[in-house]
């Protein structure tokens, strides 16, 4: 079981079955490789089977879960092919989206207050997700957008993995500060240089201790 047994609201249940499975896996209380057998979500969640099964559905679909015909759904296994692909696609992206929402005079203050929610280990994955988000979300290009959007989840599993291997929040947290702090001075390439370093060091050291193979 996940955590302790919650009330679902009486709206958008399968909304609700979907974020506290995503806020699972993200923050690490459910691991990857583990099984996601709907009797047991739902009654965690107080749902019927139902919302749990679309949940799930949604979720394989963003990548955070595996669905098999014979052994059910289960918790994404994060390996080297698989956190290659995702940073190779974001080194190329996100700087770039950066770099522009700088040119359009976005805000980064969702970015400051997103550095500000550490409070536990648990909500660092969350918090390192929000916080890469709103550094490209003001880019101007809903493509851009969109694409990078799609990969967020995987590249927090793959943090979250990342952190399993060695604990680097400390070294990651003060790179994501410079990052900031040249978005909000407006210098752009800069920002991009820093960024970039920072999405293909942590790739670097992560794929390397990762296994091969898809899962």
């Amino acid at each position: 079981m996940m955590y302790d047994r919650v009330e679902a609201p009486p709206a958008s249940r399968t909304d609700f079955v979907l974020e506290s499975i995503k806020e699972a896996i993200l923050n690490g209380k459910l691991k990857p490789g583990q099984a996601l057998v709907e009797t047991d979500l739902a009654a965690t969640l107080n749902v019927s089977k139902t919302p749990v099964r679309e949940a799930l559905k949604t979720l394989a679909g963003s990548g955070l879960v595996v669905m098999s015909p014979y052994k059910g759904a289960a918790v994404r296994t994060v390996d080297a092919a698989m956190a290659a692909s995702v940073y190779d696609v974001r080194m190329l992206v996100e700087p770039e989206a950066l770099r522009r929402a700088i040119l359009l005079g976005a805000s980064f203050d969702e970015a400051a207050l997103a550095l500000e929610d550490v409070s536990d280990l648990a909500r660092r994955s969350l918090a390192n997700r929000r916080f890469h988000r709103a550094l490209y979300a003001g880019c101007g290009n809903p493509l851009m957008i969109q694409i990078l959007d799609g990969l967020r989840d995987q590249a927090a599993l793959i943090t979250v993995a990342g952190w399993g291997i060695c604990p680097t929040w400390d070294d990651e947290a003060a790179e994501h500060r410079a990052i900031l702090a040249a978005a909000v001075q407006g210098k752009g390439d800069l920002a991009f240089e820093l960024l970039r370093r920072h999405i293909q060091t942590f790739a670097d050291r992560v794929v390397e201790e990762l296994p091969d193979g898809v899962r």
